[in-house]
């Protein structure tokens, strides 16, 4: 996500540090570079006039001239500027009478559906009995699409053949009600294009059933039509929120920082991978940070702590404490590691030096690498994981042979755990005092 953007940043902001003292001329020519790789990242030419000229009025005067160091100053209001560009962050409203509607808007091939489904996983997650509503009977199988997400989240889905969707949305959330519901989503039909008869039926969904919010999924991929899209939503529709889909894919990223200063309308949530549970409350701050290549701690501690069970890393917690390190702790590690999403993403997380080092890696050959260690460990007897020791070279060979891969792989991977192992006791002998002399 912004990977081009960030490089572009972090390259002018390396050489604005090593500057001791900034001249009028040096602010000019770091704002010639931002407003470069802002429209090269695709933001509209007006906001980033705005946004240039502000960051320009803070940098060339008192602010900075009198900072101890004026470098990390100019990126310091860089970061503000973004993030009040980015709008401030807008939760859902789910305040008022049970059930709270959503009704999801957007045209064909923006994940409308998909946002139904990581929405409702989202929702759940935090108390609420969410109830889906199929109402796109038009496009085939969208139906069956949002029943196979429901039945992966054992969250049901109404659907109706032969009822227009207005009176879908209604026999809906009538039963929800009756239900106990507190949420009600409908996934409305898209179009390829605006029209008048989307806009048509929008709207009288809209009068049988007034939703809490009204949330216009949008693909980042399609750079600054994306404005337009919103644009035209929202002269049809109340629209009260946006959901950015597909932000981990080759998009530049400029519609998310063009959209709310355009539009007027916040973004809610953007959606970072294809699984049900990748998708973000929409924080300013941390987006603007992870923009700039200043990572994002807390989100990768709130991923962690959703991924990780806490009896479980505690006890392992405690064998680590003590030198006890076998291949099923690694492998429950990986296993909690991959609940966390995509390598790229946590990579994307990472901040300062050890976020650029991690970017210098490419993230497939780690995932790819994982997989063989998972395979390999995955291949072994549950006395073979706690005691390596008794891996000889026939139970090697069959490991080999049961994950598809070579001995010599086997053999990689037992060297890489004896190497995990000494470090285990380094620390434990050190009381992990060892860490700084093992990473410098």
């Amino acid at each position: 996500m912004f990977e081009t953007l960030t490089g572009r940043l972090n390259q002018l902001f390396t050489q604005l540090r090593r500057r001791g003292k900034l001249t009028e001329a040096d602010v000019d020519a770091a704002m010639r570079e931002v407003r470069l790789a802002l429209l090269e990242a695709d933001v509209h030419y007006s906001v980033v006039k705005d946004f240039i000229a502000r960051v320009r009025s803070r940098a060339v005067g008192a602010e900075v001239s009198k900072a101890l160091d004026p470098g990390q100053q100019v990126i310091k209001i860089v970061n503000e500027e973004l993030i009040a560009t980015l709008g401030q962050a807008a939760p859902l409203n789910l305040i008022g009478e049970k059930p709270r509607t959503l009704m999801l808007v957007g045209l064909q091939g923006s994940g409308k559906t998909t946002a139904a489904g990581k929405l409702a996983n989202y929702l759940r997650s935090r108390g609420e009995r969410v109830f889906l509503v199929a109402g796109d009977p038009y496009r085939p199988a969208a139906a069956e699409q949002l029943r196979t997400l429901g039945r992966q989240l054992d969250v049901p889905v109404f659907f109706e053949a032969d009822v227009k969707p207005p009176d879908l949305a209604r026999r809906a959330f009538e039963k929800a009600r009756n239900g106990g519901y507190t949420v009600v989503i409908v996934d409305t039909a898209g179009r390829s294009q605006l029209d008048e008869s989307l806009m048509d039926e929008l709207q009288a969904i809209v009068r049988k059933v007034p939703p809490t919010e009204t949330l216009l999924v949008v693909d980042a991929m399609i750079g600054q039509e994306a404005l337009h899209v919103a644009e035209g939503f929202r002269n049809a529709v109340p629209l009260t929120g946006l959901i950015m889909t597909k932000m981990d894919g080759d998009s530049r990223g400029g519609a998310a920082i063009s959209i709310r200063s355009v539009t007027g309308v916040p973004i809610k949530f953007i959606a970072t991978g294809e699984k049900l549970d990748a998708l973000e409350a929409f924080q300013p701050e941390r987006l603007a940070s992870r923009i700039l290549g200043m990572g994002d701690v807390l989100g990768l501690i709130e991923k962690a702590e959703a991924a990780y069970d806490e009896q479980q890393a505690r006890k392992q917690a405690e064998r680590l404490s003590k030198g006890q390190f076998t291949l099923e702790d690694w492998a429950e590690i990986m296993k909690s590691t991959k609940k966390m999403g995509s390598i790229s993403q946590m990579m994307d997380m990472l901040p300062g030096e050890m976020g650029r080092a991690a970017r210098s890696v490419d993230p497939q050959e780690v995932e790819r690498s994982l997989k063989r260690t998972e395979a390999i460990i995955n291949s072994m007897t549950p006395g073979e994981r706690r005691d390596p020791d008794i891996l000889n070279a026939s139970r090697r060979r069959r490991i080999a042979r049961g994950c598809g891969l070579e001995v010599q792989d086997v053999n990689r991977l037992i060297k890489q755990f004896r190497e995990m192992q000494k470090l285990m006791r380094s620390l434990q002998k050190t009381g992990g005092r060892g860490l700084s002399r093992i990473f410098g």
